[in-house]
């Protein structure tokens, strides 16, 4: 997919932006803390402690997120979307200076590779440090076939019994990993769409073993201090058996690899009912949880607005995450990226939710009484077990989340302040007379 011309202009929330948006909503917050520090003084709560781990939080957003998404049936585009990579990285840029806790931004290679529109690797770089922003894990893509490609992924890429296929598929992971290198990112995601649609169409074990083989390949290629997840999904597009379709084969390839592989745990990659937070725990217990794709779903990877339909089990993954925190777990060191389809909502509104939600599932996992929930389980006391639980979940921490956001800078209201910003419209004027290219859906 060849990149668009390049804008002359980078665009940028305008100067003040946040703080005039702050500044009629300061009393009515300062309020809103103090009552809330009240309350939670007298359940032992450590208010200034949780602001701290608050700003602390930080998730890296996917550059493929910031156009509008859409569906096997249609695309409503909206205006001033991003031309180009570098367009994403402004948009990127507000969404960090609007919550102060996105300063990473993860790539989808090809899709947003460093071209010389961009001055290559180091002129992408460039642009996104002077945006105070940096480079997470680098996404390789073998599950489409690109333009210009020798060989079809049609059936499979590291699990094709085409020796040729597999060694272009593992040539195109070593390239991303060399172009995640020079932007200073640390970690390589691989997703697989490798599996069957119909029983006996490729060996169940063959295939399983030359992902193994070959990723084992990939895993010897990373470059000191870099880590590579494995990503699981049940179906789609292989809708019989797919490779890498749950956590268990994840985490069995990760084993396999060694100990710099992990396993990356997106929130729509299970199959209805799934308890996630079991999954994160026995990751966590197994020492292989990587990180995670942010987004909520009602039946499967729907990539929706992370929190919007089941925000009790983003709280649940969170509480998983910060007793691990607590206990000091070893290797413990999870990965927060975001991975969502913007169909219908501006796509930087959506992220800016997403973070929001994020920040308000950890301020809430914070504030578990750990010492009474473990009573209440040596106990064997159900009730009061998941009183601990439903009792932080239930408090609206959006007071201490905003506090953490203010003292990074940032907004007390996000989607207020964009809006209130004028840059949709500005980013509209700018990027005018281009034509936004999607990528296919995930």
């Amino acid at each position: 997919m060849p990149p668009p011309a390049s804008r002359a202009v980078p665009l940028t929330l305008p100067g003040g932006a946040v703080e005039r948006a702050n500044a009629p909503l300061a009393a009515a917050h300062a309020d809103d803390l103090d009552a809330l520090s009240a309350r939670l003084a007298r359940r032992g709560v450590d208010v200034g402690a949780v602001v701290g781990e608050i700003a602390a939080f930080e998730v890296a957003v996917p550059s493929w997120a910031f156009g509008t998404g859409g569906t096997r049936f249609g695309r409503f585009p909206g205006a001033g979307e991003p031309l180009t990579v570098l367009d994403k990285l402004d948009d990127a840029a507000a969404v960090h200076a609007l919550t102060g806790a996105a300063p990473r931004v993860s790539l989808h290679l090809p899709w947003d590779a460093p071209t010389g529109a961009t001055g290559g690797a180091a002129g992408l770089r460039e642009h996104a440090a002077a945006r105070g922003l940096g480079f997470d894990a680098v996404n390789s893509n073998t599950f489409q076939d690109q333009a210009g490609q020798a060989r079809s992924y049609k059936f499979g890429s590291l699990a094709h019994t085409d020796a040729g296929v597999r060694r272009q598929a593992i040539d195109h992971n070593l390239a991303v990993i060399e172009t995640g290198a020079a932007l200073g990112s640390a970690a390589l995601t691989v997703w697989l769409a490798d599996g069957t649609s119909f029983p006996g169409q490729a060996s169940l074990r063959g295939q399983f073993a030359r992902v193994e083989a070959a990723l084992g390949e990939i895993y010897a290629g990373l470059p000191t201090g870099w880590r590579l997840f494995t990503e699981h999904k049940p179906y789609e597009p292989a809708f019989y058996a797919t490779v890498v379709q749950d956590w268990g084969a994840s985490l069995m390839l990760a084993q396999a690899l060694g100990p710099r592989a992990a396993c990356l745990v997106d929130l729509g990659h299970h199959l209805p009912n799934t308890n996630v937070e079991l999954v994160v725990a026995r990751l966590l217990h197994a020492g292989r949880l990587g990180g995670f794709h942010f987004n909520d779903s009602a039946y499967g990877d729907d990539d929706l607005t992370t929190g919007s339909l089941r925000p009790y089990r983003l709280f649940l993954v969170f509480h998983e995450l910060a007793q691990a925190a607590r206990d000091a777990l070893p290797g413990f060191d999870p990965a927060y990226m975001i991975d969502q389809s913007h169909n219908l909502k501006d796509p930087i509104e959506d992220l800016l939710q997403t973070v929001d939600a994020l920040q308000t599932a950890y301020a809430q996992a914070l504030l578990v009484d750990a010492v009474a929930l473990a009573a209440a389980q040596d106990a064997n006391d159900v009730v009061m077990a998941e009183r601990c639980l439903q009792t932080a979940f239930r408090t609206d921490v959006a007071p201490l989340v905003a506090e953490a956001r203010r003292r990074r800078g940032a907004a007390l209201d996000p989607v207020g302040a964009f809006r209130a910003s004028g840059y949709r419209a500005a980013a509209a004027q700018a990027r005018a007379g281009g034509a936004y290219a999607p990528p296919q859906a995930l």
